[in-house]
């Protein structure tokens, strides 16, 4: 038989209700019966088992980030990126103990990847009640820092690419120490990600060194991306570098003054605010910031759409909204800076 996700299955359709209603406590049945059509379909689809099992694999470590992660949602967090081959006595180790330190004082939690160097360090400042752990199974290098061992909030990865997508999607902020391949991997599709628009927009700050390790990044960017045209200037919007672990924690806590998040509905972007802005503040904006609008379209208060009724808890915040030119996502970043001075 072949399954559509649409409600033409006849008796599996109705044999999956059942199944949900017999295990009950089943949120968003819709959602829930369209992950099982998809698993049954991948089994018709698919006869190589390695296949079967890297999206078995990947839904059971995707459910179980959910499950770690939900009861914190409340809760900011920044995920630090960094060299695990950093030594405790290095002055990196010791600037990203007082920077975790000084962002968990301040209500954050720390996501890092669990292991040692920069990570243990990331966990060593914020303390284990304040640290979380995303963890990669590797034939080298990488194990459980002592902070994290016995940690509820350490999750053990078997694939890449679903660490990083916890790294991103549960951060409101990203830090990224000096490192080797897989810090800079790391912070690259950071960048991509903020970009291209396929993550929401959060403060990415570079910790430099004393030698300049994110200075001599900033000058290869400049001298071959832009001026070959492979970036645009308004790209070095989505990063920070400072050598200052207080300064990095100020760039993280002010992007959050005025802005909470953003939500597309129905090619409408809807800023949602912890403060209502003036009239003569909008108007600022949209003198200062006419690309980031498509023509015609000008920034307005509203009130909650009926869209976003899923998110109950946002309701009640101020909000702007425009129809938004989605070539200008380093430029929203930089409207966020400035509407968090009003």
């Amino acid at each position: 038989m072949q399954l559509r996700f649409n409600r033409t299955n006849s008796e599996i359709d109705k044999m999956i209700d059942d199944l949900m209603e017999k295990a009950g406590g089943v949120h968003h049945p819709e959602q829930t019966r369209e992950m099982i059509i998809a698993a049954l379909k991948a089994g018709q689809d698919t006869s190589y088992l390695a296949d079967l099992k890297l999206l078995s694999n990947t839904m059971k470590e995707m459910r179980y980030t959910t499950t770690v992660f939900a009861p914190y949602r409340q809760k900011k967090k920044v995920t630090i990126f960094g060299s695990a081959r950093t030594l405790p006595e290095e002055e990196m180790y010791k600037k990203c103990i007082c920077f975790s330190r000084l962002l968990a004082d301040k209500g954050y939690m720390i996501i890092t990847g669990g292991g040692g160097g920069i990570m243990q360090a990331g966990n060593e400042g914020a303390g284990s009640e304040c640290s979380f752990a995303a963890n990669i199974k590797l034939p080298f290098e990488q194990s459980a820092n002592p902070i994290m061992l016995k940690n509820p909030r350490l999750i053990t990865y078997k694939y890449f690419f679903n660490r990083k997508v916890a790294f991103v999607k549960e951060s409101d902020a990203i830090a990224v120490f000096p490192g080797g391949f897989g810090t800079l991997d790391e912070a690259m599709e950071v960048f991509t990600l903020v970009q291209t628009g396929k993550t929401s927009p959060k403060p990415l700050v570079l910790v430099d060194d004393e030698e300049g390790y994110w200075e001599h990044f900033f000058r290869f960017i400049k001298e071959r991306l832009l001026v070959k045209g492979f970036i645009s200037a308004e790209d070095f919007s989505i990063f920070t570098i400072t050598k200052s672990c207080e300064e990095a924690v100020q760039v993280i806590d002010e992007f959050y003054t005025n802005y909470h998040s953003i939500r597309f509905v129905n090619g409408e972007l809807i800023i949602r605010l912890t403060k209502v802005l003036t009239l003569e503040q909008i108007e600022m904006l949209e003198n200062e910031f006419p690309e980031l609008r498509l023509d015609g379209s000008r920034i307005e208060l509203i009130s909650a759409r009926p869209e976003e009724a899923d998110e109950p808890d946002l309701l009640e915040l101020p909000r702007i909204a425009f129809r938004f030119h989605h070539q200008h996502y380093g430029l929203l970043i930089a409207f966020i800076r400035r509407l968090n001075t009003f």
